[in-house]
């Protein structure tokens, strides 16, 4: 089975870096979560994801397997070039992009629309993080908060709320005067230490003052779950803790993407999506980062429960154009193979998962971002 001929929507990437930062950056950055030193220079290249992507870049740019190779390669051809032959050949119809990691060490949103069109997806915290520094007053930080996404700005398509990384997801009720001593007390803390917003309370009421724009615009908000990066405790990654939000009937109409297949949570994940009207999953990140059976694995548990409608490509690309590649290439191969053995188990027939795989890929994330 070939699916390389559907043009897939990345429904859930990062920008690019700019040279000089890249420049700054060791190669092997792009390939682990971590952000060590000696996970980044010595460990993150022992990785079965690391050793395959080399040879497949290698092959793709007709040179040696050998990291220095890449690398001179890449300088001869230049990013934008290079960027050029990595997103053609990904065959993608649109990149939904987050464009709130390193928002200072980014390439803009219209550099990437040279190449394929783009949608952004706007960090909630990102924003928060910016009108705090700029307000002293709680009341008219959340009257701004507020009028900054509702209505939701033209070329935004969802939000995207990185709570799981601040303080978990457990979200729970915040009152207005609880919200107003945590924002004073952060204020008064940033004088001594750099903006970084992760009051646990804080965060929840301002997720829940989203989630209320996004009902009323039936916007779809991603929720970064499972594996990241140290700066997350993985313990309260686990999306079950996200059930007392969805029992809500407040935010019974917002679309809940629940991002990275919640890795290694992700049978819960599934079970989710498959009780939940509002809940859809993606499997970027897990693939490709993930070995090449562990990415059969993870999109096989996805599907053990989870109906078909509610499951959506991405790459999880940053920093460099090789992801958005890999993730296309593995994302397109691995589904392939999980629809075969789906034939073979006779959970579907031949001529049903034609029109799956374009769902999967294309046709999901159109129908639930399109409704804006």
């Amino acid at each position: 089975m070939n699916l390389f001929d559907i043009p897939a929507i990345d429904q859930h990437a990062h920008n690019l870096l700019k040279p000089e930062v890249a420049a700054r950056s060791s190669y092997a950055a792009a390939f682990t979560e971590g952000y060590d030193p000696e996970i980044i220079n010595l460990h993150a290249r022992n990785t079965f994801f690391y050793r395959r992507s080399l040879r497949e870049i290698a092959a793709f740019l007709n040179c040696e397997p050998q990291e220095e190779v890449i690398l001179a390669r890449r300088e001869s051809l230049g990013l934008e070039q290079l960027t050029k032959l990595y997103l053609s050949a990904a065959n993608l119809e649109a990149i939904y992009l987050d464009d709130g990691l390193q928002p200072d060490s980014i390439l803009p949103l219209s550099w990437h629309e040279k190449f394929v069109p783009v949608k952004r997806i706007l960090r909630l915290e990102v924003l928060a993080e910016k009108l705090i520094a700029e307000i002293d007053d709680f009341d008219t930080f959340v009257e701004r908060f507020i009028s900054e996404i509702d209505p939701p700005p033209f070329e935004v398509v969802g939000f995207k709320t990185i709570a799981c990384y601040r303080c978990g997801l457990d979200i729970q009720p915040v009152s207005l005067a609880a919200a107003a001593c945590s924002f004073y007390d952060f204020k008064q803390q940033l004088e001594h230490q750099l903006l970084r917003l992760a009051d646990k309370h804080l965060i929840d009421f301002l997720l829940q003052q989203a989630l209320l724009v996004a009902a009323k615009y039936q916007l779809p908000v991603q929720f970064h779950t499972g594996y990241g990066d140290p700066d997350l405790d993985l313990r309260l990654a686990n999306p079950l803790y996200l059930r007392r939000l969805l029992e809500l009937r407040e935010y019974r109409h917002v679309p809940v993407v629940l991002l990275h297949a919640s890795y290694p949570y992700t049978r819960e994940a599934g079970y989710l999506a498959s009780v939940y009207p509002q809940v859809y999953l993606d499997f970027g990140l897990a693939v490709p980062f993930l070995s090449v059976s562990g990415m059969r694995a993870t999109l096989r548990q996805l599907l053990e429960l989870t109906p078909t409608s509610k499951v959506m490509y991405s790459s999880d690309a940053h920093s460099i154009p090789e992801l958005y590649y890999l993730g296309a290439k593995w994302g397109r191969q691995i589904l392939a193979q999980v629809l075969e053995e789906a034939i073979r188990d006779s959970d579907l027939t031949v001529s049903e998962v034609d029109g799956i795989a374009a769902a999967i890929l294309r046709e999901n994330a159109l129908s639930l971002y399109m409704k804006k």
